[in-house]
């Protein structure tokens, strides 16, 4: 017989179920083998008249089955002596002798080898009898099953089978259980006849208590963190927790139940390496969710509810009343085949941000009820996209959140808004996800996602799985009030790189924009760091180094964004704030000359630092604040916005058209400023808040507004633009600054702007091509000329000289804010005339913006022909 090895240890399993007042605990003392978790293909069944089994990824129900297995001694095989894949346990009994247990799974059953033997100087009696019975969810409560013992009580489902000697002169029975029924545990005492008593005496572990061993789940493995699915069809489950004293494993059985049908509690003597705690089941069965109890992982301890796995890649349909879950199943696969990432440069980017929920909600869609305001909604508007000239879409946030509270504050990371897919399931949602990636890809259009790591919702599981691990240290107010997480404590920095990676390898997203950004340079006590390790290891990440990374600086707590140097290490893009700002002050009359400047090159003073105007993300209007169109009809300070004469809607012409001005003004500064301009949902057709910067005040985006006069012109105008900054890309996509000498500034009548002045409202800027580039350009018949700009916030018209065009070249219009519809824009430029040789004079209409082009000069037949 094998040595057997002398490790003691003392192992708690804890069980629930259905109903709380049965709830039992059951303790055993045992000597282990090895932790070799066992193996299990098929599935449980628990009785009842419908159980659920999986099946293609999904519930399905089958009848109930009889529960059957087979008992029967065993004369010469010793435990040890069994094939190599098992869990053993070795206990001691009350009375000093030594029972062995070996788990082991052969040909769809399972087995379980028990022999009995004494020690040198203990004696056992030459009969004895195994009283057993198996529960799952409460040692009182035994299943009654099929037999061929000849003795059980019907009532508690306890059965008798008799050992025998084996040829070492021990006790030995095998059993076997059809592996539908596992997980469960088998529990046991040894009863030895006692002359003419039936009941005879029995014999217990050392601490009085039935001997207990699980079947069907084993120890698990502490990496990978969350739920994995072998190919044997065992599941992992591994969740991290530093301060709990306690976990369980709760196992659903029905999606619609509030308690678990089999709760276990984990070893931390077998199912604990280091701070994680981690188990195996064979098999899904017929469970279809799960969660996890922690007990002393809070500051008050008090709370004991069944928590979201925070690595759960779907989570079942939400109830109200009942936890959050994740669903035991693993991720339908998906057909990637042929999907190619787009790889665009920053420079070519123009991008539209938008919420999948509130882009196609609206029954203006013309889109099946089912896939309004989901994933498959926002592919079937992928042509909108194509006419506004968009190759990026920037997705508001898409992990589970606080319906109160709105999507910038999650409570998980690694699974998408269950009603972004159609009929509200997580599977489905993950699908449609993939399904609109991989169309947009196939279109030349990136997804990005924008993510909020630095809080969480008041409900999330963190707080009471660990709270001291995820969140700042106690000390700060503020921090704690926002369940801030502390992003560089390594394994919330190990929770973000994962959720990250997860994203970019299993969805293939294309880029990301953290949200808050400014709280990811805090310390685990709240301090500023200079060198923020979450920041750095996202820059050199192998995985993510090809991914768009974005800081933005907003925070969804105070609704503020936060001026701050951010470390780059010319990796990190920036959502341009003081783009914003000071495009909105130049334009209702308060802004420096100086301010606009620095951003229509490209924001230098932010950007100069080895990163360039490619890293600059400009935006004038927000999701979370003004639309577009109320950044000209309402004035609200926090917003710098300015209603154009009269508050609110109105119907006086001057103020409309000045509005219309406006709107063109603010598109055509973002559209020629060096950088990635960034579009708002609904900003191409006049979406509406009323004023409002209220989460609850956003409305689906109307879909017949395109097609009113003011979509139409507003949407062909961004077309135009988009095409103008691929066409002019030299000029207008740049990944580096343009030179010094490439640029000439003009006030009025040429005389150098008023840079500080604050009472200057006009502005001009030259931006020359490359000598080399003319004469090329000329050679190939492909015209390259100067582009000429101009800014006038002012209420009076001015006019304006424009600079002497290259040789072989004439000034053409472009734009002119202030022209009606259509003929405010054109594709190829109306000829501007000279008033006399070499001077071109031009009348700038108040609150307007121009742009002209230098073109090969043409004789008057040529442009006559044209016109």
């Amino acid at each position: 017989m094998a040595t057997v090895q002398t490790y003691f240890m003392v192992a708690f399993f804890r069980t629930g179920h259905t109903s709380a007042e049965s709830l039992g605990k059951v303790t055993y003392a045992c000597r282990s083998f090895d932790k070799t978790a066992i193996c299990c293909e098929d599935k449980m069944v628990v009785q009842r008249e419908l159980v659920l089994q999986e099946f293609a990824g999904r519930p399905k129900r089958y009848p109930f089955r009889k529960l059957n297995f087979q008992t029967r001694a065993l004369p010469s095989v010793a435990v040890d002596h069994i094939e190599q894949e098992l869990s053993k346990y070795l206990f001691r009994t009350e009375n000093g002798c030594q029972v062995k247990v070996a788990v082991a799974k052969k040909d769809q059953k399972y087995t379980v080898n028990i022999e009995v033997f004494p020690l040198e100087s203990n004696v056992i009696p030459e009969k004895l009898l195994l009283s057993w019975g198996i529960y799952r969810s409460d040692s009182s409560a035994f299943i009654p099953i099929e037999c061929q013992s000849p003795t059980s009580n019907g009532e508690r489902a306890i059965y008798e089978t008799a050992f025998t000697h084996n040829s070492f002169g021990d006790f030995a029975v095998e059993m076997e259980f059809g592996s539908y029924l596992a997980p469960f545990y088998l529990s046991f005492v040894l009863k030895y006849p006692i002359g003419d008593d039936p009941e005879g005496s029995t014999i217990k572990t050392h601490a009085h208590r039935n001997f207990s061993v699980p079947v069907g789940f084993g120890s698990g493995n502490p990496a990978p963190l969350g739920l994995c699915f072998f190919a044997d069809g065992s599941i992992n489950f591994a969740l991290f927790s530093r301060n709990a004293e306690h976990v369980f494993l709760c196992l659903y059985d029905d999606n619609a139940s509030e308690k678990p049908t089999l709760e276990i509690e984990l070893d931390p003597y077998v199912n604990r390496t280091g701070d994680i705690w981690h188990a195996s089941i064979d098999g899904a069965g017929p469970f279809v969710s799960y969660g996890y109890r922690c007990k002393g992982a809070t500051s008050n301890g008090q709370r004991n509810r069944v928590l979201l796995d925070p690595y759960a890649k779907l989570i079942r349909k939400n109830f109200p009343g009942l936890p959050k879950l994740g669903e035991l199943c693993d991720t339908t696969a998906f057909d990637w085949s042929g999907d190619v990432r787009p790889g665009l440069p920053m420079e070519k980017l123009v991008v539209y941000r938008l919420n999948v929920m509130h882009f196609t909600g609206d029954k203006s869609s013309k889109l099946p009820a089912e896939i309004c305001g989901t994933f498959s909604g926002v592919t079937e508007k992928i042509q909108h996209f194509k006419n506004l000239g968009i190759n990026a879409i920037l997705l508001e946030p898409v992990f589970p959140y606080n319906e109160r509270k709105g999507p910038y504050f999650p409570f998980h990371f690694f699974s998408p808004v269950e009603r972004y897919g159609p009929g509200g399931d997580s599977v489905y949602a993950i699908t449609s996800m993939k399904e609109m990636v991989k169309k947009m890809h196939a279109s030349g259009i990136e997804v990005y996602l924008e993510v909020v790591f630095t809080h969480t919702a008041e409900d999330g599981a963190f707080q009471d799985i660990d709270r001291f691990s995820y969140y700042y240290a106690a000390g700060n107010a503020d921090l704690d009030a926002r369940n801030a997480l502390s992003c560089n404590y390594p394994i919330v920095q190990q929770l973000i790189l994962d959720s990250l990676r997860y994203w970019l390898t299993e969805v293939h997203i294309d880029g990301f924009c953290f949200m808050n950004a400014s709280y990811l340079l805090k310390g685990s006590y709240g301090e500023g760091l200079s060198r923020s390790p979450l920041i750095e290891t996202i820059a050199f990440d192998p995985v993510l180094s090809k991914a768009k990374i974005i800081a933005d600086s907003w925070d969804p707590c105070d609704l503020t964004s936060k001026e701050i140097c951010f470390p780059h290490w010319k990796r990190w893009a920036e959502m341009n704030s003081k783009f914003s700002v000071d495009v909105k002050n130049f334009l209702k009359g308060e802004g420096l000359l100086s301010s606009l400047a620095t951003r229509v090159c490209g924001s230098g003073d932010i950007f100069s630092a080895g990163r360039g105007p490619a890293f600059s993300f400009n935006f004038i209007a927000r999701n979370f604040g003004l639309p577009l169109v109320d950044l000209v009809s309402f004035s609200n300070p926090s917003e710098l916005s300015w209603n154009s004469g009269e508050e609110g809607p109105t119907n006086k012409k001057v103020v409309l058209e000045r509005r219309l001005k406006q709107i063109r003004n603010f598109l055509l500064i973002l559209f020629f400023s060096l950088g990635v301009p960034v579009l708002n949902m609904g900003d191409e057709c006049g979406q509406s808040s009323g004023g409002s910067l209220a989460n609850g005040d956003r409305k689906p985006m109307n879909w017949t507004a395109p097609n009113t006069a003011f979509g139409a012109q507003i949407t062909q105008f961004i077309s135009y633009l988009s095409a103008l900054r691929e066409r002019r890309s030299d000029l207008l996509q740049r990944r580096e600054f343009l030179k010094a000498e490439n640029i000439d500034w003009y006030g009025l009548d040429f005389s150098p702007p008023k840079w500080d002045d604050p009472s200057a409202k006009f502005l001009a800027m030259l931006l020359k091509v490359e000598s080399q580039e003319i004469q090329g350009s000329l050679e190939s018949s492909h015209a390259v000329g100067d582009l000429y700009v101009a800014f006038n916030a002012g209420k009076q018209s001015e006019n304006i000289i424009l600079p002497s065009s290259p040789e072989e070249m004439a000034w053409v219009r472009l734009v002119d804010t202030a022209l009606p519809f259509p003929g405010f824009f054109s594709l190829d430029g109306i000829p501007v005339p000279e008033q006399m040789p070499g001077l071109v004079a031009y009348e700038m209409k108040s609150y307007s913006c121009v742009i002209f082009e230098a073109k090969i000069n043409k004789s008057d037949s040529a442009w006559h022909a044209r016109d």
